[in-house]
Formats: C-alpha cells, structure tokens, sequence
C-alpha cells in the first residue's frame, strides 16, 4: 500500500477589477465554514489542507474540489484567489494587517520588517512515517534534492510591481526568518528536539511553530514536512511534487533500514543554501545544482537525474508514467514564473494576475485531454517547432 500523503496549500485573496492584493481572508473565511480552511500571519492569505490520501488521483480530486470552493466564496465577493508565491501587484507590505491573535501579534512586534512582508505563500506537503526517529534521519537523506522541488514550483518572479529577476522571490523573503532554510544531521529525535528547545530558550523563536527549516517533522501529525515551495497555480504542479516528495522520502526510509539506521552524512550541508539560492534564480530555464557533483547542470538534467533516481519508488505506487508525463509538461511549459514573467512582457501585469487566477481555477487556454488530469504526451511537433525536453529518455523510460 502506498504511503499517505497530505498537502496545505496558502492562497493570496485579489480584487477581481484591480488585480490587487487585499487584506480580505477573512470575509472569504465566513462563507466557508468547513475546517479545512484557515487564516495564516496576514489578512490578505487563506489557507486549505487537504485529507489524507494513499493515491495521486484522490489528492488530486481534493485539492481541485477545494480550490473550486474557495474560489466561489471569493467571487460573492469581487475577489478571487491565487496561488504562487507572490502576486504582481499588492499593497505596501505595512498596509495588510496581520490576523487578530497574541502569537501574530508577538510575531509582528518582534520581526517586524520581516512579518510585514510575509505576503507570499507556500505549499507544504506531508508524508507519513513510521516514526518521529525516522522523521528526522530522514530530512538529512533527502535534503540534496529539496531545491530540485523548489524549482518546480517557482512562482513568484514579482515583488510589489516589480519584477525582481528571480523565478521564487517568495524563497528570498522566507529565507529571512531565523529558522528558514537547510535544517541540517540529526542522530534522532531526541537530538533535534533539544535543538529546538535551545532555540526557543534562546527568545529566537516563541514556539516549534516557528521551526520553518526546508523539511522538519511534523509538531503534531505523525509526518515528515516539506516546506521549501511556492504555492502553485497548477494543481499538477503540486501533484507532481507530492509524489516526487514521497518517493525521495520512502527510497530514504528504505536505505535507512537496509543500513539499520546508519547515518551517511557526507558533510555536504554548505551547498545546500546555495543550491536553493540558484533553484529560486533560475527556476526550470536555466541550470539547478546537481546534488551529486555539486556543479551547476541543465535543469532538464537534473531533474531527469531526479526521476531516475526515485523510478523504483514510482513505479511501486504506479505513479511512473504519470509523473514522467507531468515533468514532461512542466520542462516544456516552463516554470509558473516563467509563464507569469513572459505574458506581463506581452501584456502588463493585471493579465500575469489574470492568468494566475486562471491556473489556479483549472483553466489552460488550450482544450483539456480526455483525462480529467493527467495531460496527454505533447503531440508532435510541427515543422519548425522546437520539441520539449525529453524527460522520460533523460529518466532511463
């Protein structure tokens, strides 16, 4: 039986007219009354999570079911919902007020600019372990290959108007908190929760809430956590890294028990900020880092490296020719920041707006394939016509 998985997902709230970023979560919070959704740091971001799935398809019918929602209790209201890291075009960041209660509070008196300019949102994808000791010698197997995901999902090329030149702005911004980024070896779950407890004692952060490295156990779910991406306007794009996430994650659990929880920790933690920083510059159109020779190469490269790496996992679950397929799609499409940047030069940046509401309810501009979701194999090329990468020749297929 294939491990289950769960994933939250952060929304911004936009007026439909203008485009802009508004502080209204809660209103859309009010027609709403199902748990699943929730209020994050700032007014203007509402967050859904998902139930718990053994299956690509039904985590696919969740996420598509939710954002339908969403999106309806928005548009009672003129407003819409987005998912990516950031929106073109917002407020100045002082101006969207955090979430009444003590912990936002705290957190805005203490980090101040930092809390100001949380407007982004990211995707957290959860997966089941057997235990809290395995949970955290895991974060150490899978680490190389986080920004790898990162890539896949960067969304967020505009900052306040602005497009910054990178393909994950929200990456930049995250990366300020005390705790964000590559969370490093722990021989257990002992060790690492001492860490926090040190981290917290310190007054650096108020609570385990806080702890916002790139993968970390769950607080309070029997999972392991990863938190490195942008929120995507793609629902495939999240199914897509959902399942490369819990094959790194059960090719991990599975090296770990073949070596009886030997720990192979090569010392290779210095890259790993590096290899992030170049996965949010560059996104899928330039080079990523390749975690085995920690040399930049081809994304196509590296993410191929990836899915052949991970193919014995996928093909357990069944879920091969279905991430072959997607990866295929998103090497050929491009990143979202790519699809946002390159309509904002054509256009102006309400349509990038108009565009990521579009993606993030289902549309695509083009007819869907038979499938309900899985897309169809690019049809083959006219003449002149550059074809996509090939992933499934680059993964060994």
């Amino acid at each position: 039986m294939a491990v289950r998985i769960g994933v939250e997902e952060e929304f911004h709230i936009v007026e439909v007219e203008s485009g802009v970023l508004v502080p209204r979560a809660g209103t859309v919070l009010e027609e709403l009354s199902d748990e699943a959704f929730t209020s994050e740091l700032k007014q203007s971001v509402v967050e859904s999570n998902s139930a718990v799935h053994a299956s690509l398809d039904d985590l696919h019918a969740d996420l598509t079911g939710s954002r339908r929602r969403l999106d309806a209790a928005a548009a009672d209201h003129g407003l819409a919902v987005v998912a990516a890291g950031t929106v073109p075009l917002s407020l100045p960041s002082a101006s969207v007020p955090p979430t009444p209660g003590v912990r936002y509070r705290h957190m805005v008196d203490e980090y101040r600019a930092i809390a100001d300019e949380q407007l982004i949102c990211g995707a957290q994808v959860h997966v089941d372990v057997p235990d809290r000791d395995t949970a955290v010698r895991v974060m150490c197997e899978v680490a190389p290959w986080l920004a790898v995901l990162l890539a896949l999902s960067a969304s967020s090329p505009f900052w306040q108007g602005v497009d910054t030149g990178y393909a994950s702005w929200r990456t930049m911004l995250w990366q300020r908190w005390p705790t964000a980024g590559p969370a490093g070896c722990f021989a257990g779950a002992a060790e690492y929760d001492k860490a926090v407890r040190e981290l917290i004692g310190s007054g650096v952060i108020s609570d385990p809430g806080m702890i916002y490295y790139d993968v970390r156990p769950s607080a309070h779910q029997q999972t392991l956590e990863l938190r490195i991406c942008d929120a995507c306007p793609r629902v495939e794009t999240v199914v897509l890294i959902t399942a490369l996430f819990r094959a790194l994650v059960t090719q991990a659990i599975q090296e770990l028990v073949a070596r009886r929880g030997a720990p192979v920790c090569q010392g290779r933690h210095e890259w790993l900020r590096a290899a992030s920083w170049r996965a949010a510059r560059s996104g899928l159109e330039e080079g990523l880092i390749d975690p085995d020779t920690h040399r930049e190469a081809p994304a196509p490269q590296v993410v191929g490296a990836l899915l052949q790496r991970v193919r014995p996992q996928l093909e357990a679950t069944g879920d091969w020719a279905t991430v072959v397929a997607l990866t295929e799609k998103a090497l050929a499409e491009g990143s979202a920041a790519h699809r946002m940047r390159s309509i904002a030069d054509r256009e102006d940046l309400l349509a990038c707006v108009d565009l990521a509401v579009g993606e993030t309810r289902g549309r695509r501009g083009a007819a869907p394939p038979a499938d309900p979701w899985r897309p169809a194999r690019p049809a083959s090329p006219a003449a002149g016509d550059v074809p996509g990468p090939d992933v499934a020749r680059v993964a060994g297929s």
